[in-house]
């Protein structure tokens, strides 16, 4: 065993840190390798148990303290980060996992090669950081379990939250009680990230921004009753006053949970959902739906403005359904022609038959410039409610760009609310302003719940930047699409929403353990370009890690792809970059793929240090070799 030690530790050997002290002892047989993932080492002379492993850096530990047979590895969640560094447990280690998440360990494939957790995505659970690759499993383990191993008495919790299927280890070793919590909290009042926690209760997973605190509360609790003396969690720092810990975290989750409903645009969706929510001090009131103007037609998900000489101007198509309805008002002559059609954002609902429009009614697809990059090369994305449906884009507009089409005046802009990947379109004429404004705003508010989404907090991106844009342009009446009425916004009301995100900002700052709260909101600030490729053996591979610097100031990056272990390839793809404040930065990685006969689809995760932060398999992308 010793030589398999000695080969996971030269694996993870890049990325250790250097001079920097790893190992903090609880008591004399019960450790914690404090590294990019926390482990807890419980040692028997020259064995041990561990308690979730990371990319293999607890190696270094281990062999410190004299362990030679590592017998054991208990796992509290599925996350890759957690687990990418096991293939030692194919050496003879016992490996035990939560048992709801048995599948999600030993059959990866299953998640891997589905269509449904590929495309048109509204549920996440389980979460998209699967393991690469399958990993043996020998026990299932569950609330009331118990192991007795050496000088240690390990009993299970079910604590889910951060996963439906989470569990902790309470260990009791050498007159200590200490919990291994996963990532069910960071530190004191702090928590990892928060898009884990989306979740739906009565609806899809989509619209369930922060669904799964008062799951995640609830398990905190649980721990709490158990009456640890310290608290490990997987990434963050080790607490010896729990209860201090989960009082905090709570009453933080709380306030930044209020401050989300406060103004949700789901509170006009589903108004059952947000109970004592909809009116009231500190709340934004439901504004009241407007009658249409007569030369606007509404479908589906479809406005469409038609022109005094009965030309018409249509906005999104996502069901064939709309292809008929335009056919039908073409033959009753209420429209005599079809000349453009504009895409608000690549969501399926609005992009599904977009390519079915075109070629129906010949007429030029145009969108924002971000919108366009998605719905032209959807294979490169990895995105909620995304489609496989390619659109092809006639004119992509920048940022403020206008023209005329017939009395009426249009203008675009870059509109990042409801997703990044987002424009709203003003249209002038017969004496209104009317704003388009995709899915981003209903008469409840701001449409952010859901994190996959890419909703920035702070002054000047996200939400914020699209409301002062409200506020300079003044429109009369604002559309959305799924909405067949019109609403307006005040001066007051718009007011009240920049407020609460500069409030929010600062709270999920308080919540979340990064310099910038836009690095737990945001779960795709790391990811790949393009996500999925399809290659033939021996041809080359190229990909982008690109990194959204959320921080104030510039963070340098380093990064490696992990080939899967089938392939047999000497290409070492690592790169590195300066990532500027408040920027996009991208480090080309390319290798050749394996001409070894082997196919079909391979994930390939990125590990990525970033500051001062190792974030094992944070990101990956697919690649399907044919």
């Amino acid at each position: 065993m010793l030589d398999i030690l000695e080969d996971v530790r030269a694996s993870a050997a890049w990325m250790r840190p250097k001079g920097v002290a790893t190992l903090r002892r609880l008591s004399e047989h019960l450790s914690v390798h404090t590294g990019p993932v926390n482990a807890g080492i419980i040692q028997d002379s020259s064995s041990a148990l561990l308690i979730d492993f990371g990319p293999g850096n607890v190696m270094d530990d281990c062999l410190r303290l004299g362990i030679e047979d590592v017998q054991m590895i208990l796992f509290t969640h599925h996350h890759r980060d957690q687990a990418c560094g096991a293939w030692i447990a194919e050496k003879g280690v016992r490996v035990g996992v939560p048992q709801g998440e048995r599948s999600y360990f030993e059959d990866v494939g299953s998640y891997w090669n589905k269509p449904e957790t590929r495309w048109h995505l509204y549920n996440f659970h389980p979460h998209h950081l699967m393991l690469a690759e399958s990993l043996h499993v020998d026990r299932t383990l569950s609330e009331g379990d118990l192991i007795e191993w050496g000088p240690a008495r390990i009993s299970v919790l079910d604590t889910p939250g951060h996963t439906n299927g989470s569990i902790s280890y309470l260990v009791e070793a050498d007159g200590q009680r200490v919990t291994f919590c996963g990532d069910v909290i960071h530190s004191q009042g702090k928590v990892w990230e928060v898009h884990s926690l989306q979740k739906g209760k009565e609806t899809t997973d989509y619209h369930g921004f922060m669904g799964a605190r008062e799951e995640l509360m609830a398990s905190l609790e649980k721990i709490r009753r158990a009456g640890p003396s310290h608290l490990v969690p997987s990434h963050g720092r080790i607490m010896s006053s729990p209860s201090r810990a989960i009082d905090l975290l709570a009453r933080r989750m709380r306030s930044c949970y209020d401050l989300y409903t406060a103004s949700s645009a789901l509170r006009f969706y589903f108004p059952k959902l947000f109970p004592g929510r909809l009116e009231g001090p500190g709340v934004m009131p439901m504004r009241s739906c407007k009658p249409v103007p007569g030369f606007l037609l509404h479908f589906n998900t479809t406005w469409m403005v038609v022109s005094t000489d009965g030309s018409a101007f249509a906005m999104d198509c996502g069901s064939p359904s709309v292809v008929e309805w335009v056919r039908k008002l073409s033959s009753e002559g209420s429209i005599s022609r079809v000349e453009a059609l504009w895409i608000t954002h690549y969501h399926d609902d609005h992009v599904d038959a977009v390519p079915e429009f075109k070629h129906e009614f010949g007429c030029p697809v145009i969108a924002d410039a971000h919108v366009a990059q998605v719905v032209e090369n959807p294979l490169a994305w990895d995105l909620p409610c995304i489609s496989p449906v390619t659109a092809p884009v006639d004119r992509k507009t920048g940022n403020g760009e206008t023209w005329r089409w017939p009395e009426f005046t249009m203008t675009a802009y870059h509109l990042p609310g409801q997703t990044l990947y987002h424009g709203g379109l003003l249209v002038e004429g017969r004496g209104l302003r009317l704003f388009f404004s995709g899915d981003s705003f209903t008469p409840g508010g701001m449409d952010d719940y859901c994190a996959g989404n890419r909703n920035f907090l702070g002054k000047g991106k996200g939400f914020d930047l699209c409301l002062s844009l409200l506020e300079r342009l003044k429109p009369d009446l604002i559309f959305n699409c799924h909405i067949e009425k019109a609403f307006d916004l005040t001066p007051g009301e718009l007011a009240f929403m920049r407020r609460n995100l500069a409030q929010r900002f600062r709270e999920y700052g308080r919540l979340i353990a990064w310099d910038d709260p836009n690095y737990g909101i945001d779960g795709s600030w790391v990811r790949c370009v393009p996500y999925e490729q399809r290659l033939e053996p021996g041809r080359r591979a190229h990909l982008d890690v690109v990194i959204t610097n959320h921080s104030s100031a510039a963070r340098r990056a380093r990064c490696a792809a992990a080939f899967p272990r089938t392939w047999h390839i000497r290409d070492k793809a690592v790169g590195g970059a300066v990532i500027h404040a408040g920027k996009e930065g991208s480090i080309p990685l390319s290798w050749v793929v394996p001409n070894d006969g082997l196919q079909g689809r391979f994930v390939v995760p990125v590990d990525v240090i970033y500051g001062d932060r190792f974030l094992p398999q944070v990101t990956e992308a697919i690649v399907e070799v044919v």
